[in-house]
């Protein structure tokens, strides 16, 4: 899209599927990678810089399907 940034995501090993976050190319942002992110395939990760703070903004897909188990590794995907 003509004035984003694209962070996309994509899966491995399938047809279909990952996560793409654009973010307005006026906001200065960049991709980082979490350490939990590897147990969630279908997460990105981007901070945004805002002055003299960082945001951090993420996109996950969580199926409606998933178990319990899974629920919570999304839940503490984020937490340090």
């Amino acid at each position: 899209m003509t004035g984003y940034v694209m962070f996309r995501k994509d899966r491995l090993g399938r047809r279909g599927g990952g996560v793409m976050l654009y973010i307005k190319e006026s906001i200065q942002a960049y991709e980082i990678k979490l350490v939990k992110e590897a147990e969630c395939e279908d997460a990105v990760w981007c901070n945004i810089v805002t002055g003299k703070s960082t945001l951090t903004v993420g996109l996950v897909y969580r199926s409606p399907n998933i178990s319990m188990e899974e629920n919570e590794k999304y839940i503490t995907l984020s937490k340090k």
